[in-house]
């Protein structure tokens, strides 16, 4: 059986000429999932992915966690 491991994703945006930067974490299985879970997200508000550009994808331990919900849901 698998375990569900942390992620951390940043990367930013362009709506209406501006560049946003964002930090999401998510739980997922694999990092293709957690990317996913992320972009949707982020496309929910009106984002195409073309305008999306991921920086850095890393596996992050329960301690480096900053999101109250993933910690609670993690133990």
């Amino acid at each position: 059986m698998s375990e569900i491991k942390i992620y951390r994703i940043i990367g930013n945006y362009i709506k209406n000429h501006k560049k946003y930067l964002f930090r999401k974490e998510v739980r997922a299985l694999k990092e293709e999932d957690a990317l996913e879970k992320v972009l949707c997200k982020i496309t929910s508000i009106g984002i195409f992915r073309r305008q999306i550009t991921i920086q850095e994808i890393k596996e992050i331990s329960l301690e480096e966690s900053q999101d109250y919900l993933i910690r609670e849901l993690s133990q």
